[in-house]
């Protein structure tokens, strides 16, 4: 989880290959009208995320493993999905604004960099008492990945 440009899916797609599950992009899971509003350079609201964080919230039910890459930005978000998928364990990727901004300017997605200042705002850190860990994004891509394998190891035996 993480705003725009925090990795998640290059780190979710290698934490999947790293746990023999299967990865999902989020991206993927938005209907085509959430698509076509940030690709306008609107932000989505509550409303246009529901019908979203069901679709992640069922793949998450009935795919395990599956890592699914997506912003869960704000607690309810998360707890919605926790409704249906009450382990879902999450990683918020932590990555410093200005190189959100860099990474965003740079690349071909339909969510343009003018919409990131939305997502910040909106952004609510994965709380202490939230199943999941805060990791930082901040090295090698395989180092991310076994930064949080650790984490989630080391969660699991408490």
């Amino acid at each position: 989880m993480g705003p725009s440009g925090s990795g998640k899916s290059l780190v979710g797609a290698a934490l999947a290959a790293r746990l023999g599950a299967r990865f999902v992009d989020g991206d993927d899971l938005h209907p085509r009208s959430n698509v076509a509003k940030m690709a306008s350079g609107k932000p989505l609201d509550d409303e246009d995320r529901a019908p979203w964080l069901d679709a992640v919230a069922l793949v998450l039910s009935r795919e395990a493993p599956v890592v699914v890459a997506c912003s869960a930005l704000r607690r309810a978000y998360r707890d919605r999905i926790r409704a249906t998928t009450a382990d879902a364990w999450f990683v918020e990727l932590v990555v410093p604004q200005t190189q959100l901004r860099e990474r965003v300017s740079r690349r071909d997605h339909f969510m343009p960099a003018t919409l990131l200042d939305s997502q910040l705002a909106t952004l609510e850190p994965l709380a202490t008492d939230e199943a999941g860990a805060r990791v930082a994004n901040d090295a090698d891509l395989e180092s991310v990945v076994r930064r949080i394998a650790a984490v989630r190891d080391a969660q699991s035996l408490r």
